[in-house]
């Protein structure tokens, strides 16, 4: 889209603008929403069903606490239990920030590819291809890695099911792992598919569940453990190093856990071309999902931390598979692990429903604007199944399918799956967080939601520092330096083939066709403003000229009926507003 001056400049035709872009997307939209993305340079194709709750729905979803918690017990454990506690309550308030940066940015310009088109957006003429090119592929396969890791978070959670029930006794093969992942997926791009018309409502059921799992925890385990409980004392003061780090890298380590876990607040953009009133929905389900992770997360930790043994080595290494089991199991019993583990794999189901929506929305932006290798098959909505991006859809799922083969290497490149989320998603946001301040500053028209003059830049400062941290933490192999192969972290090597692949195809190919998102509106419903701008960016659009040439004489048009509608003596000021 342009940059320049902002499309959403345009002031006078507003109410004609707004029917003319309604007449074109019947039951699709309002006519404020569907208005508000015409300004982004797109025409109205999703039925937006979703509510503001339900856009933080799915985000909260796609976090899933408890059972995201539990998937990353292995950073967390080895630092302690006041490791635990305060490297879920210090990181999570950082994301916060970060989320308080991207919700000026939502607010402003609510678009399903909103991180690669900002970028595009604010970056400088020069790089906004290949860091827009860059960026849209990063989220695109950061959002598939969370699918992938988080239905083999899935697969292991089932099976440690099976493995509590024969008491130890059996052992799933790594083939066994990735069948059952696989069945998951399967399932999950079936259930997006077919239930597309009321995957909004169902975020409010997957919110509900996740809310009775969390209760369900952090009431039964200290009952379960009665006098067995650990003190205050050990919670939030016993700082362990089960590493061979440092003990303060062995601590911010344990900040792996609360960043995987609230990584998804951006599926609240992604969902904005199906939000109603996204300028609002989009930056307070972003704040929402956030703030509920970090203070319901910090309760889950200190519960955990005061529920489980004192020996961190041996939930670690549980013969179950899972430190998060192995603790039911030593509250609850077999038959209250068994019930516990299976509350927890259906809610992280759940969330990989919600995450693969979020990841065909933004697959399917970025093959609009024809970024993706067969974006011309990829592109279509189907109507049938409810205006919805079927094949991008299927698409994540065989791509997750492909990338899940990881796990037939080794426990260390499966692990690389967690990472590739983190560190992708965290370049996906930090780029036009820092295109704005850094190029675009004097471009950004803030929405409804704002943090203010004095604060925005400030705490977009703040954001991009800690997202760099988080790329090069989730790079360090966990266990200590020098690893061996088996404990070796692969995130390196998982993102440096996703970046340098990505930029190798823009030089090598791309950058002769890619030239950024593509206007899929009519350039004749363009206002006079829109388009002015859009071609003073340099943006090439077809009927551009004519729809200049053509708002020019409406223009005039308007001032002569105008003034003989007000008589005599009527004057026209420069903004078209009558006065005498």
């Amino acid at each position: 889209m342009a940059s320049g001056d902002h499309p959403a400049a345009a002031r006078e035709p507003e109410a004609q603008r707004s029917s003319s872009v309604a007449q074109e997307t019947p039951g699709l939209a309002s006519e404020d929403d569907a208005a508000v993305l015409a300004k982004l340079g797109y025409k109205q194709e999703l039925r937006r069903n979703f509510t503001l709750f339900e856009v933080f729905g799915i985000a909260f979803s796609i976090m899933g606490l408890l059972p995201s918690i539990a998937s990353t017990l292995a950073y967390s454990i080895p630092s302690g239990p006041a490791g635990m506690v305060w490297g879920w309550f210090i990181p999570s308030g950082l994301i916060f920030v970060v989320g308080l940066a991207m919700a000026d940015l939502g607010s402003s310009m609510p678009t399903s590819g909103g991180l690669y088109w900002w970028t595009h957006f604010f970056a400088s003429a020069k790089a906004r291809n290949p860091l827009s090119f860059l960026v849209g592929y990063s989220n695109t396969l950061g959002l598939i890695g969370g699918l992938v890791s988080i239905d083999y978070g899935f697969s292991l959670m089932f099976l440690s099911v099976i493995v509590i029930a024969k008491d130890g006794n059996w052992t799933p093969s790594y083939g066994i792992i990735y069948a059952v992942f696989l069945g998951c997926v399967i399932c999950h791009g079936i259930l997006a598919s077919v239930m597309s018309k009321i995957m909004g409502k169902l975020q409010t059921v997957f919110v509900v569940a996740n809310f009775i799992l969390i209760a369900a925890t952090i009431i039964a385990l200290p009952i379960g453990r009665g006098n067995k409980r650990n003190d205050g004392a050990y919670i939030f003061g016993h700082l362990e190093n089960q590493t061979t780090w440092p003990t303060g890298w062995a601590f911010m380590l344990a900040w792996l856990s609360p960043i995987w876990t609230i990584g998804a607040f951006d599926s609240c953009v992604h969902m904005s071309e199906e939000a109603a009133n996204a300028t609002k929905a989009v930056p307070y389900g972003i704040l929402m999902s956030i703030g509920s992770c970090w203070l319901f997360g910090f309760v889950i930790v200190i519960v955990l931390a005061a529920c489980m043994s004192t020996d961190g080595t041996s939930l670690l290494k549980s013969p179950f598979g899972q430190p998060m089991a192995q603790i039911y199991y030593d509250a609850l019993g077999k038959k209250g692990a068994l019930g516990m583990m299976s509350l927890l794999f259906i809610v992280q189901f759940l969330m990989g429903l919600s995450i693969l929506v979020a990841a065909s929305r933004q697959s399917w932006a970025f093959s609009r604007d024809g970024a993706l290798p067969f974006s011309t098959f990829f592109r279509p909505i189907s109507k049938r199944f409810g205006y919805i991006p079927l094949r991008t859809t299927w698409g994540c799922v065989f791509t997750g399918a492909i990338l899940g083969l990881l796990s037939l290497i080794a426990p260390a490149a499966a692990q690389a799956l967690f990472s590739l989320s983190v560190a992708a998603n965290n370049l996906a946001w930090g780029t036009p967080i820092f295109c704005r301040i850094w190029w675009g500053q004097k471009k950004f028209r803030p929405g409804p939601f704002y943090t203010g003059d004095r604060l925005s830049v400030p705490i977009a400062w703040a954001a991009i520092t800690f997202l760099v941290f988080g790329i090069i933490l989730s790079m360090f192999p966990v266990g200590g330096p020098n690893p061996d192969p088996d404990g070796m972290n692969y995130t390196v090597v998982v993102n440096c083939a996703v970046w340098g692949g990505s930029l190798a195809y823009y030089y090598i190919d791309a950058r002769k066709w890619f030239t950024g998102p593509k206007i899929t509106i009519d350039a004749d419903d363009l206002t006079e403003e829109q388009a002015q701008a859009i071609k003073d960016d340099g943006l090439e659009v077809d009927k551009l000229d004519r729809a200049l040439g053509r708002n020019d004489g409406a223009t005039v048009e308007k001032m002569d009926d105008e003034k003989r509608r007000m008589g005599k003596g009527a004057t026209i000021d420069d903004e078209g507003s009558g006065s005498s």
